[in-house]
């Protein structure tokens, strides 16, 4: 087989694997009445802001991949907590990570199927891990890891079961 054919062989077999099967829709209230969501390093708010939402929206779809295809997760995140606390180190401003400042989340969420019929909904969903630093962080570093792994543990732990029950 010559080597064009190979690789339209493996794409045709590998590609189907990177389909997305669900999509997040992820609504925001004004940072600024969230609980913490303060900038360290004397950065700007709004670009943190944006940061944060552009971070947190990739792990809600990166979640929604999970469901099956046609749904849809729409989440509304009423309050936000990061795990840390911004506090005065000498000249700048840095985002300390200890066990007493645990991250926390507040939301609403729907999902829908594939002809918009609501599966699963809640309002006032509230998650809180206060012994986030007590277990072993798998992976790597990556930014908001420890409020990802709340939403992450409550999204397989809770919804993927319950919308399993659900569809049997």
């Amino acid at each position: 087989m010559n080597t064009v054919k190979k690789i339209a062989l493996a794409m045709v077999v590998v590609l189907p694997a990177f389909a997305h099967a669900g999509e997040a829709k992820v609504k925001w209230h004004d940072f600024n009445d969230y609980r913490d969501v303060r900038p360290g390093n004397n950065s700007p708010k709004g670009a943190f802001h944006k940061n944060v939402a552009k971070n947190f929206e990739k792990h809600f779809n990166k979640l929604a991949e999970k469901l099956p295809e046609g749904y849809t997760f729409n989440v509304e995140v009423t309050d936000l907590d990061l795990a840390g606390d911004v506090q005065f180190g000498g000249m700048n401003e840095l985002r300390i990570i200890k066990p007493i400042y645990f991250p926390r989340i507040d939301f609403n969420y729907s999902v829908t199927d594939k002809d918009g019929k609501v599966v699963s909904e809640a309002s006032d969903v509230k998650l809180k891990d206060m012994g986030f630093m007590d277990r072993i962080k798998m992976g790597r570093d990556e930014a908001y890891y420890y409020d990802k792994r709340l939403i992450t543990d409550w999204f397989e732990d809770e919804l993927l079961p319950s919308l399993n029950s659900a569809q049997s």
